[in-house]
């Protein structure tokens, strides 16, 4: 087989409609065997072809004899000094970090890691047996797809409703998904599917990670495997778990997914995982990164470079600040929007990704290209504000541009609706859209991503049925999963026929959807709360790829009552767009009648005064928003029309009598939404009595 010089630009192997060029960049090799596959199980290579063309640390070359469906992978030689930070191993067979697809999954051997396991040196002493047998392949692929007239929905911050999703668990149980697909990207892109989440009012799929990832040896011999996907070792490949079909077949798939998604008016957004890979401590295995240039990829420590700093707890941290890793994210952003439309991304653990050194650097030089790059910045960008190391807790503190996850608006939302005291400060900044967190530096209310449940943690239905978490299923002895989840049981942990414990389950989950759809920011469902999704009090369910996890359509008539429920809950925000301002609150007048934009109400519908808010026996809030606060915009610079809407909170086990204030404006009230009782009625006489533990919605008309 011929090999000519190539080039190192792109980087992967790329088609070019004649051959396929191959470049892999590492610093500190001594040479890099590219290695050809007849069969992505074969446990030999067929072909092994010396890649001698070096240009700027990128080997490189060009066979103009590999076409589409070639399995391939490197084998990269150099030092093995891990006490210099230099893991190369000729013998061990290592994934492409731009390949476009993956054959399949691991199959774990003691082969797979690059030192002699058991041995008393311990990671020192170097493994010498081949590792091909047991890793998947790299697959050359045709990147050719008929995108038509594909246009992203482009969906504007003000009237976006995110779902938070797992491909598998949204459709293995769905009885209207063909057989076939279900557990698949085409099954997500289904019409049962789409006509589902458009009927919840969705505007944003945000997919658990489907870059292709490892499951974890020890939970492979457990018999689990890793569910969630927080695992990444293709940045660029979808995980051929998600797909059916031959070699490379879940490029073409996730591109018909999101084809599909778009001409429903649905945005796909990708949690993607660039802190850390699935390679893990000193004592993972050698699939890819760590042998290809362990120094450079990774953060070692400075003073023991056989170990890494870990600011995931995965073991490793991704080494963003070296120029060619940080082109490694760059680039695996810009495939997935350009060559695969996706429409935003969702960063885990993102402080990991800013840090100089130790310190988290506000305005990284990651995140200024981001910024400025003219495809990235167009995007959707949402940040877990957190990771596990040192001042790891960046709430508040990423760029304009930016939106996070607000973990104190799900804590506040809980806390207030089990009933704790002193809350009600605290719960008027995350209802108005926790200007005290963002407020700085130019951001809106859109930086702040409410949510009160996700993927980690008790699901809704959970939330109201477990005061402990149940997590032994995971073979950790319950001692995994976080202890604060304030949740409540109502008196009977986990299943219960009471009716009276169920009706409280019941009304405690209207609030705290009511809660996140009438809350200034952008709101996010987690799969399958809308219709009673439970995981039987497990709390940490990433490992849990079964009917614990996944989502199951058979709903009696509590869960079809939730799913109409949470249908008319987001049907009245997509409606009123007081309830979704782009800009903050100023408690200030609005208009020429002199009412304030926000008016806080206590219980007794006088308006708070400064010593109201510091009484811990407060559990009842009203937030009344005027019309004329409307900030949102027709393209013409029109403002929208909206509703005087009044929202009362009551989270104390009585009744109140609660005054409606009198407007200027001629009209009468409205009860829209009642989380204590269906429907909606007008309003007879100057009050209303708002019933234990239940939020009602008015709106202000003028006179039928």
């Amino acid at each position: 087989m011929g090999i000519w010089p190539g080039a190192p630009s792109p980087l992967g192997a790329t088609w070019d409609g004649e051959g396929t060029n191959f470049a892999l960049f590492s610093t500190h090799a001594t040479g890099v065997d590219l290695c050809l596959f007849d069969r992505p199980d074969a446990a030999t290579e067929s072909r092994r072809i010396a890649l001698h063309e070096r240009t700027e640390h990128v080997w490189h070359g060009y066979l103009p004899d590999v076409r589409p469906g070639q399995c391939y992978g490197f084998r990269v030689r150099g030092p093995y000094a891990p006490a210099d930070g230099h893991r190369f191993n000729p013998a061990k067979l290592l994934l492409d970090p731009y390949a476009r697809a993956i054959s399949g999954t691991i199959r774990w051997s003691d082969e797979l890691f690059g030192y002699r396991i058991g041995d008393p040196a311990g990671d020192l002493a170097r493994d010498d047996r081949d590792s091909a047998a047991g890793l998947p392949k790299c697959v050359v692929v045709d990147g050719a797809f008929t995108w038509g007239d594909d246009r992203r929905p482009r969906v504007p911050w003000s009237r976006t409703v995110i779902y938070e999703c797992q491909v598998r668990g949204m459709t293995m149980q769905h009885p209207e998904v063909a057989p076939e697909e279900r557990g698949t990207f085409l099954g997500l892109a289904s019409d049962p599917i789409i006509s589902h989440l458009r009927s919840l009012g969705v505007t944003t799929l945000q997919l658990l990670p489907i870059h292709h990832f490892l499951a974890e040896r020890h939970l492979v011999d457990a018999g689990l495997t890793n569910y969630w996907g927080y695992n990444s070792v293709g940045f660029f490949a979808p995980d051929v778990r998600y797909a059916t079909g031959g070699l490379g077949e879940q490029v073409s798939q996730f591109k018909t997914m999101v084809k599909r998604l778009h001409r429903a008016g649905l945005e796909v957004v990708l949690d993607v995982v660039y802190n850390h890979t699935g390679e893990g401590n000193r004592f993972g295995p050698t699939v890819c990164f760590r042998g290809i240039d362990n120094s450079t990829y990774y953060l070692v420590e400075p003073h023991d470079p056989s170990n890494y700093r870990d600011y995931t707890g995965c073991g490793n941290t991704l080494n963003t600040a070296h120029p060619r890793v940080r082109q490694l994210v760059l680039d695996s952003l810009r495939y997935w929007v350009q060559e695969m439309h996706v429409d935003g991304f969702r960063f885990d653990l993102a402080p990991t990704l800013a840090r100089d050194g130790d310190a988290f650097a506000r305005f990284a030089r990651l995140f200024e290209i981001v910024r400025q790059d003219p495809v990235l910045s167009q995007v959707k960008l949402i940040a877990e504000p957190w990771d596990l190391g040192p001042d790891g807790y960046q709430l508040g503190r990423f760029p304009v541009g930016w939106s996070e996850w607000n973990d104190r608006y799900r804590d506040t939302v809980r806390r207030f609706w089990r009933g704790d005291s002193g809350v009600l400060p605290e719960l008027a900044s995350r209802l108005s859209g926790s200007s005290d967190v963002f407020g700085e530096h130019g951001r809106g209310p859109f930086a702040s991503i409410n949510f009160v449940t996700a993927h980690d943690g008790f699901t809704l239905w959970d939330l109201v049925s477990y005061e402990h978490k149940h997590n032994e299923a995971n073979g950790h002895d319950n001692r995994d999963g976080t202890d604060q989840n304030h949740s409540t049981n109502w008196g009977i942990e986990g299943p219960t026929h009471d009716k009276r414990v169920l009706r409280l389950r019941a009304r405690h989950r209207r609030n705290l959807l009511a809660t996140l759809a009438f809350s200034q920011g952008v709101p996010m469902l987690s799969h399958g709360d809308e219709v009673g999704r439970t995981q039987r009090g497990n709390n940490n369910a990433y490992c849990q790829d079964s009917e614990i996890s996944w989502v199951s359509w058979a709903l009696g008539p509590a869960e079809q009552d939730l799913l109409e429920f949470t249908r008319r809950v987001f049907a009245v925000l997509a409606r009123n767009p007081v309830l979704r301002r782009r800009h903050f609150f100023r408690g200030r007048p609005v208009g020429p009648s002199g009412v304030k934009d926000v008016t806080w109400l206590r219980a007794d519908g006088r308006e708070f005064e400064p010593a109201d808010w510091s009484d811990p026996k407060g559990h009842v809030l009203g937030m009344l928003v005027h019309a004329a606060a409307t900030d949102e915009r027709d393209e013409r610079g029109h403002l929208a029309g909206g509703e005087t809407a009044l929202v009362v909170l009551n989270a104390s086990g009585r009744s109140c009598v609660f005054p409606l204030p009198t407007l200027p404006e001629t009209g009468e009230w409205l009860e829209e939404l009642n989380t204590a009782r269906g429907g909606s009625r007008p309003v007879r006489g100057p009050e209303v009595h708002v019933l234990p533990r239940s939020l009602v919605l008015f709106a202000h008309r003028p006179p039928s």
